[in-house]
């Protein structure tokens, strides 16, 4: 492999100018590296790992040059790659499932792709590094989403594209039969002295390597070589051809240029005359392609495009919205917790908490069989059949203590109801037999007054006046 490096133009720093690095901005590396350090050695975290690692990059890449340090940052991601797919092989177990099943794991295919990124990175040519920007893709959620809402629905649109492409087709073939003197484009013809490369090199070549200066060659890669300016023989001048001399030719134009167009295919053929006798179908043919393609074909694309994308962002929400007012080991929503002793925020850290379930898997996983007690072979059992039944579903221990204890409440509060109406009916039961011991001596009372009243040896003739 040829060793090649960039020239100035392609990347210039301060180092590679003046091949010294000035001392203020030196000593500003050195103190951001210095504090990085500091940082991550007192207090470990992600932001000061980051700033570490970009500090250091950048003191290499003044100190050593870019090539080497690109070299090394390349060597180090190949590795770390390589590190990680194994990893990742001996987690899933990609390969005791078969050959099929690692084909279709996509996120191996993935991992896989990206480490063959890396190698040719490293052995064949650096720009192939900036593919890897498209990992940000992989990482984002929302990013993702742009891409599932072109796939999701992939097949309607393909579909409404191929609808496109045969109106596009008919509107060629009548182009070609009746308008075909219209179909002419003001074109840029290139000047007659072009820049074609020496035989055995190819396009690709002179493209990847037009800018950098080969070692073995002598030339002198600190100061770049002065390019020879091209200039034409003769001015650029714009002229005009006929786009539509074959039925292809037409299918090509109106496929292009008519698509590109905000006003369709009309907006590039030739503007006629309302003294020609096609003029009426000419201004119907640029109507209809309009109205056809431009507004409805191409509309009904972007408009399924935007609704996938909508609902996306609808699931998306409606998740999180789950994941926040549910608890996901019992299902259980924040309302039940409402004037509880227990609070939703307690329930889902302490009482369910998802991890420790998942914790709690790996346990019964990697723990030898011949070792585990009873809820641990019950569990292990429902997880070899793939049976949840053993998670509280629409249960939880709090819930069930704030409900015994209400229950406990409520007896007591008719235990004390019961008791004040049995005093109640004890008094009443009282008065009831005072009232009647009353009654019977207000009756024996009267009777004796009725015997004092009328002596038994008078008889009194109740029909007699007195």
């Amino acid at each position: 492999m040829h060793e090649f490096y960039f020239s100035n133009k392609l990347f210039v720093s301060p180092c590679q100018a003046s091949g010294t690095l000035e001392p203020h901005w030196s000593g500003l590396l050195w103190t951001a590296m210095l504090i990085s350090l500091a940082i991550v050695i007192a207090l470990p975290k992600p932001h000061g790992i980051r700033a570490l690692i970009a500090s250091t990059i950048l003191r290499l890449i003044f100190s050593v040059g870019l090539q080497p340090t690109l070299f090394l940052l390349g060597a180090f991601n190949v590795c770390n790659k390589i590190i990680f797919l194994m990893s990742f092989v001996g987690n899933c177990g990609t390969f005791t499932r078969g050959y099929r099943a690692m084909i279709l794991d996509v996120e191996f295919l993935y991992h896989l792709l990206y480490l063959v990124i890396c190698a040719m990175g490293l052995f064949v040519h650096e720009f192939f590094y900036s593919l890897l920007l498209f990992d940000l893709v992989y990482r984002e959620e929302t990013l993702l989403n742009v891409i599932k809402s072109v796939t999701r629905n992939g097949r309607s649109i393909i579909l409404t594209a191929v609808l496109a492409l045969i109106l596009v087709y008919l509107f060629s073939i009548v182009g070609y039969l009746f308008f075909k003197d219209d179909f002419i484009l003001e074109v840029d013809r290139l000047p007659n002295e072009t820049t074609i490369p020496e035989t055995g090199e190819s396009l690709a070549s002179e493209f990847l390597f037009s800018d950098v200066c080969r070692v073995e060659t002598g030339e002198n890669c600190s100061s770049p070589a002065p390019k020879e300016e091209l200039v034409p023989a003769e001015e650029t001048e714009e002229d005009k051809e006929h786009t539509c001399e074959t039925l292809l030719m037409c299918i090509v134009t109106v496929l292009s240029h008519g698509l590109r167009s905000g006003g369709g295919v009309g907006d590039v053929l030739r503007k006629p005359s309302k003294e020609e006798p096609l003029f009426a179908a000419r201004v119907i043919y640029d109507l209809l392609f309009f109205f056809m393609v431009i507004i409805i074909v191409l509309n009904l694309i972007f408009g399924v495009i935007i609704d996938t994308f909508a609902d996306l962002r609808s699931e998306k929400q409606k998740k999180e919205e789950i994941l926040k007012t549910t608890c996901f080991i019992c299902g259980l929503e924040r309302d039940k917790f409402d004037n509880k002793t227990v609070t939703f925020e307690e329930h889902i850290k302490e009482e369910h908490n998802m991890w420790h379930y998942l914790c709690f898997i790996v346990l019964v996983k990697v723990k030898d069989s011949t070792e585990y007690t009873g809820p641990e072979s019950y569990v292990a059992e429902m997880i070899k059949e793939r049976n949840l039944d053993w998670f509280p579903r629409m249960r939880a221990m709090s819930l069930v203590s704030s409900d015994s204890e209400g229950e406990q409440n409520e007896l007591r509060n008719l235990q004390e109801k019961l008791e004040s109406t049995m005093k109640l009916v004890t008094n009443l039961s009282g008065q009831l037999s005072e009232l009647k011991d009353q009654m019977t001596e207000q009756r024996k009372q009267k009777q004796r007054i009725g015997l004092l009243g009328h002596p038994p040896h008078m008889n009194v003739n109740p029909q007699q006046p007195a």
